[in-house]
């Protein structure tokens, strides 16, 4: 019959369209693995000489927190181990080859007293990684009412710190706070007993700034050589005191019962603690804050020890920082290194040191990263990003890491380097926009009335307008004065319009009290510089680690997405590469069905879908 015949040669030709369609989906199959295989090697292996591979750091314990938080943000593409196990271990631990970068705010080859650590046989360069300040946190009561707006010029901070001035009430403290009538109180000097860097950057100061202080101290306290040095000598029979770690100074200055103390701290600690700190005086005539824009535009006048004669070659030199001009200026600002190796020496201590080019390139792509988007991270974690000349003076080194390929210019690294300091093409927005001083703030008949650090509600660390309205019950920082995000004070935000505050700011306490801080209970890891959350010995493989992520003067996670290192920046290739990818998956998963619904429309307008129906009678039935 015709209509037998018809129907018996229809799934000849149907078998054939459908194979038709499987070869054309199988190509694009096809199409799209290669592609997917193109960006991934695009991504990970941007040449076939070099390839991410693990790379383990140790050293500073000041440096973790940003350290923890670049490690979680390039995780996606490399794994970067680090040992928070402290500067001098991790100056130990890159000498004998057991750690591929090492991490230190204190350089080799300083002379500490009689102790000197000398340089590694190996080659080595130090690049800048984060930087802050060294700030003096106070605890100081005038009838009932905490004082949030101390000045110190840094005569009188060396005075205090090597017990030649001992009273609140001291004229010479009186001539740098005429409108605050400063009591009787005995002057507790609480400084770091173990090795520091803050220690070293702090005795440094007083050695080049306070050079009279600093000698006559030594004296006092037998130090020969007087040197700067990483462990403050205490002085016996007076009132100064000596704790371990950032974290029991900060302890020490807030307790109840000390009323009159004074230490120093990186500007973190105060933050969370709710306290507030001492304005310094600079050169130019002006009492500033350590806040981040203020340190940055300081180390705009750091320079590197070139003279390759010096022990201390390629290390800060500050000097310039010290009697920089620029009312913003906060003299005691300073930055930590990273150390890298210059060369593939097998001179560790008697064995291979084990860097290798592919660890090499991945160092150079992870130091890039912190010198340029890992510094817009590290405000809120109470550092300050680097200005563009160090983070000119970083790439400088990284170049000399074997296997790098940063860009080998300055101004192609500037192009591509997103750091919150200075534009793409190399405009310092810094100098530009960070606001200067006040009038109130110079030194003179007059003195600001805006609460600094932790008392000041927030990670702008004083500035205009530090209170607010609604500076209420209690002072010291309130709910949003630990350095948190909060800003702006909270309850008992130590000023503002609600504060009753009487003019000489000074913020409604109890005598010795910590008012109603809003993080004055909190501790800080003295290994870390970590409050309430992670701890320097759960950390650090791959960039992972134990607690919530809360890190020092934020109360919040940083940043927690991960990523991507791309083997080149903007890459066009690449970005073709992954739009052809994205292209060919979104056709895969939509077309097919249309086609389907398609052909089925046409069957049954043609009658054809009957042949498939079970009830219809087949050939020989």
């Amino acid at each position: 019959m015709k209509g037998t015949a018809i129907l018996a040669s229809t799934p000849s030709s149907i078998r054939s369209g459908r194979r038709t369609r499987m070869l054309r989906l199988a190509s694009l199959m096809m199409s799209l693995f290669a592609a997917l295989g193109a960006v991934q090697l695009a991504t990970v292996q941007p040449s076939l000489a070099a390839t991410y591979v693990p790379i383990d750091g140790a050293g500073s314990t000041w440096v973790f927190p940003a350290m923890h938080t670049w490690i979680r943000d390039v995780q996606a593409s490399i794994t970067v181990n680090y040992n928070p196990s402290g500067s001098t271990a991790g100056r130990t631990a890159f000498k004998a080859g057991l750690a591929d970068y090492g991490a230190s705010e204190i350089p080799y080859g300083v002379q500490d007293g009689n102790y000197f650590d000398p340089p590694p046989a190996r080659g080595y360069a130090y690049i800048p990684d984060v930087a802050g300040g060294t700030t003096f946190m106070y605890n100081l009561n005038i009838n009932g009412r905490r004082v949030t707006n101390l000045r110190l010029s840094g005569a009188n901070i060396a005075g205090i710190f090597t017990n030649k001035i001992t009273m609140w009430n001291d004229p010479r403290i009186k001539a740098d706070n005429p409108q605050l009538n400063l009591p009787a109180t005995p002057i507790i000097p609480v400084v770091r007993s173990d090795g520091s860097g803050a220690t070293a950057q702090f005795t440094q100061w007083m050695l080049k700034t306070q050079t009279r202080f600093w000698t006559a101290y030594c004296a006092v306290v037998g130090r020969n050589p007087c040197t700067q040095t990483s462990a403050y000598p205490v002085q016996t029979g007076t009132n100064m005191h000596g704790v371990p770690g950032d974290s029991q100074v900060a302890g020490y200055v807030s307790q109840a019962g000390a009323n009159g103390a004074i230490g120093y701290v990186e500007y973190a600690y105060a933050l969370q603690a709710g306290f507030p700190v001492a304005k310094l005086l600079n050169q130019a005539g002006y009492y500033t804050e350590p806040t981040p824009g203020h340190i940055a535009v300081s180390l705009l006048k750091a320079q590197i020890n070139t003279d390759k004669s010096s022990p201390l070659y390629l290390t800060q030199d500050l000097s310039q920082v010290y009697t920089n001009p620029d009312p913003r200026t906060y003299e005691l600002s300073s930055y930590s290194y990273m150390i890298v190796p210059t060369d593939l020496s097998d001179n560790c201590g008697g064995h291979s040191c084990g860097f290798t080019p592919d660890k090499g390139y991945t160092l150079g792509q992870f130091g890039s990263f912190l010198l340029c988007i890992g510094q817009s991270q590290v405000d809120v974690l109470g550092y300050s990003a680097l200005p563009i000349n160090l983070v000119e003076a970083g790439f400088a080194q990284l170049r000399k890491i074997p296997g790098n390929q940063v860009p080998t210019t300055d101004i192609a690294a500037i192009a591509q380097c997103h750091n919150p300091t200075f534009s793409t093409n190399g405009t310092n927005t810094l100098a530009l926009h960070d606001p200067k001083p006040p009038s109130c703030d110079k030194k003179g008949p007059t003195q600001c009335s805006t609460p600094t650090g932790g008392a000041g509600g927030g990670n702008g660390g004083g500035g205009n307008g530090g209170g607010g309205n609604g500076g209420g019950n209690g002072g010291g920082g309130g709910n949003g004065g630990g350095g948190g995000n909060g800003g702006g004070g909270g309850n008992g935000g130590g000023g503002g319009n609600g504060g009753g505050n009487t003019p000489g700011s000074t913020s409604r306490a109890t005598p010795g009290s910590t008012g109603t801080t809003g993080g004055s209970t909190q501790t800080c890891d003295p290994n870390t510089g970590i409050c309430g959350a992670i701890s320097a010995g759960t950390a650090n493989t791959g960039g992972s680690s134990t607690g919530n992520g809360s890190l020092a003067g934020s109360g919040q996670p940083v940043n927690n997405v991960p990523i991507t290192l791309a083997g080149s920046n903007g890459d066009g290739v690449q970005v073709t590469l992954m739009a052809l990818a994205a292209g060919l998956l979104f056709f895969l998963g939509v077309a097919p069905p249309l086609i389907a619904q398609g052909a089925r429309r046409r069957r049954q307008r043609r009658g054809i879908d009957d042949f498939y129906n079970d009830d219809w009678p087949r050939e020989g039935e």
